[in-house]
């Protein structure tokens, strides 16, 4: 059984922390606080004074200034089961550091620990991290079905697809001693949907899996496309499944960064234009990213969304190029323009491409497994969608794509009547579109920071103003977040997924990256413009009687106003918030 415990003791102590399986004679996990030792012990000896807590789950240990932190599960939700095993998501977590004290720190390195816990936490409180101590939610369906009675004997951790493992580098210290495999908890990110449901008399069981990789993970504006190894930002396998009565099938699909190497780094303008990387091998990188892609799912349709004017032209220009050269015949190309094939709102007028590659996802089909074992049909390829985030208009046409599958296998499951919708079942018609909705928020919270957008299309089947009212409250949230948080935030991702380790002696023996020196300008340019907009206020309000010397004063402050806005936003890069942690080139390798 390669099944991990589902519920364990933590003891503390001021020498160990001692976990104890809670319904299991088996060895308790002890570590020595002192010497940082893992074990197994049959029978600890717990002091009385040792502090007892439930916990769910072991995250892993990260390295931080102060010594290393034991971070566990201590509140967790249950999202509902697959195959009638329990899918959990974590709701709180805790760290426990080996540590008493910190007082072998200087104030400084103090400071700097502080953030680095302040990154790990950011990250744990993203939405949303899922595991189950049974099922492998790091696999499909399809994958799952083919393997070998070996590899289902293995650990959990042992065999779990590492691209969307997140707490892989966490559990390092464990995972490498086989006899610990059953407190070795492999942890997803992304979003997990299950919902019992009933259509024309017949119960059934929906859910959705979005896995995020850990494989150049990061935030929107400074993780984009390609690196050396062939690994895409944002990348995300979505996987739709059905268990009925007869059968269980699923419809995989993927999102992922345009597959070239590109930038689109924040300078306080709204859209900064994204950049193709020169001087460096497009074709290369991208035959890298699709023999993986084609060894995992087979065969691939490329539905590239972006606009083919603008900015973001020269980037689908540059990808029909490398497709051509890649001369492929398992790698077919789609371009539409998403946002002037829909203009004014004429959303209708994505049955166009729906009908277009309708002939490739009868191909390609989805897998379905019978309750006797037998497999009529399995998956041969897979979308890969993106928009310029793989976020907004992504969302809205991998759940189009999705539908169209899931009726097709409602009807061979005689669920739903042959020529029959799901349109047709307003309750359940409700429920998808509300799923689908949820799971593109998510997504875009993790990448971006903020919701989706275009969500109340993907949510009612139509564009409304007050869904262009919310998109344009979450573009201004996303600019802020981007240019100003965003920084931090992918240090965090870096720092938790082990890109970058924290070394001893930080800010003392050795220089610490968290170090900052600002320029004069960082803290006088907005320091001028928030005076300069006081005494146009001032100006406005004083003065009870409204003459030429006040208006002189008033159009004076106007123009200090604009001319420091002018500045600032000419020496953009000066004031966004930049990763501190680690080098932005986008060839770089994700470890």
């Amino acid at each position: 059984d390669g099944g991990v415990y589902d519920s364990l003791i933590l003891y503390s102590t001021p020498e160990r922390y001692i976990i104890e399986p809670s319904n299991s004679s088996d060895k308790s996990l002890v570590i020595d606080r002192v010497s940082r030792e893992i074990t197994l012990s049959a029978k600890p000896d717990i002091p009385p004074h040792a502090v007892r807590r439930v916990i769910y789950g072991i995250v892993g240990i990260i390295h931080l200034l102060a010594g290393p932190y034991l971070i566990v599960i201590v509140e967790r939700r249950r999202v509902g089961d697959i195959n009638g095993q329990v899918i959990w998501r974590i709701k709180a977590t805790e760290a426990y550091s080996y540590t008493r004290t910190s007082l072998h720190l200087t104030e400084q390195q103090n400071q700097y620990n502080r953030q680095y816990t302040a990154m790990v936490q950011s990250v744990l409180s993203t939405p949303n991290f899922y595991y189950s101590t049974t099922y492998d939610l790091s696999h499909s369906l399809q994958k799952l079905y083919n393997t070998t009675p070996d590899f289902l004997q293995m650990g959990l951790m042992e065999r779990a697809d590492q691209r969307f493992v997140w707490n892989h580098y966490l559990m390092s210290e464990f995972s490498n001693q086989v006899e610990l495999r059953k407190f070795c908890l492999p942890i997803i990110h992304g979003f997990v949907y299950i919902k019992p449901c009933a259509i024309n008399g017949h119960g059934f069981t929906f859910a959705l899996i979005s896995r995020r990789s850990c494989y150049r993970a990061g935030t929107r504006m400074f993780m984009r496309g390609l690196d050396s190894e062939g690994h895409a930002a944002n990348f995300v396998e979505t996987e739709q499944i059905i268990e009925g009565d007869s059968a269980r099938s699923s419809f995989v699909q993927t999102r992922g960064s345009i597959p070239l190497f590109w930038t689109q780094l924040p300078n306080l303008r709204y859209k900064p234009p994204p950049t193709l990387s020169s001087g460096l091998n497009h074709l290369e990188a991208f035959q890298k990213h699709f023999d993986n892609q084609i060894y995992t799912y087979g065969n691939q349709v490329i539905i590239n969304l972006i606009d083919q004017k603008g900015p973001e032209k020269a980037l689908g220009r540059q990808l029909q190029e490398v497709v051509n050269l890649a001369n492929n015949p398992k790698i077919k190309y789609e371009a539409f323009d998403f946002h002037h094939e829909c203009r004014k709102m004429q959303w209708d007028r994505l049955s166009i491409l729906m009908d277009r590659i309708a002939q490739d996802q009868d191909a390609f089909g989805y897998f379905m497994m019978l309750y006797d074992g037998s497999v009529p049909c399995i998956q041969t390829g897979v979308f890969r969608t993106n928009c310029i985030d793989c976020l907004d208009r992504t969302n809205v046409v991998q759940s189009l794509l999705a539908r169209r599958s899931l009726e097709q296998q409602l009807q061979r499951t005689g669920i739903l009547m042959p020529g029959e919708t799901i349109k047709q079942h307003p309750v359940f018609e409700t429920l998808y579109k509300n799923v689908w909705a949820d799971n593109g928020d998510f997504c875009s919270i993790q990448y971006a920071g903020t919701g989706a957008l275009k969500t109340d299309y993907t949510r009612t089947g139509k564009r409304t103003i007050l869904g262009a009212l919310r998109d344009g409250y979450n573009s201004a949230i996303r600019y802020i977040k981007n240019n100003f948080n965003d920084g931090f935030r992918q240090d965090a991702i870096d720092l938790f997924l082990g890109n970058y380790r924290v070394q001893e002696g930080e800010g003392a023996a050795l220089s610490c990256p968290l170090t900052v020196r600002r320029e004069k300008k960082y803290w006088v340019l907005p320091g001028f413009l928030l005076l300069a907009m006081a005494c146009c206020f001032l100006c406005l309000v004083s003065s009870s009687v409204y003459s030429m010397e006040t208006f002189m004063y008033f159009l004076f402050w106007v123009t200090m106003t604009v001319l420091t806005l002018m500045a600032i936003v000419y020496y953009g890069t000066e004031f966004v918030d930049f990763p501190k942690l680690r080098d932005l080139a986008p060839n770089r390798r994700s470890d």
